[in-house]
């Protein structure tokens, strides 16, 4: 993980972390949003996936910061279906509004 990277997630304080992000590159049609909602739920995160208009995919996963560290990873790493290109992120506190993953519409 680079520098700019570990800089995003605070210090793992043992409390449960949002993560936000947008994927882009080929990943909508490609199973994408499937893929993640199984990741996710094996991993036991809770959040959303969803297709964005603009041709991105949109996600938020909470959960324990060092689980929702391993989404990220799988995010970026070539077991993600079809060819992610950029995924822009932001880290909160986790709200605990979600009660399992699922795919948003």
């Amino acid at each position: 993980m680079t520098d700019k990277h570990r800089a995003q997630f605070p210090a793992d304080s043992g409390e449960p972390v949002r993560l936000n992000a947008r994927v882009s590159g080929v990943v909508q049609a490609v199973g994408f949003r499937y893929w993640t909602v199984r990741k996710a739920e094996e991993l036991g995160l809770s959040g959303t996936v969803r297709n964005n208009m603009d041709g991105s995919v949109g996600i938020v996963a909470e959960g324990p910061q060092s689980v929702v560290l391993e989404l990220r990873r799988w995010l970026r790493s070539p077991e993600a279906p079809g060819r992610v290109e950029h995924v822009e992120e932001s880290v909160s506190a986790a709200t605990g509004e979600f009660g399992g993953f699922q795919v948003a519409y």
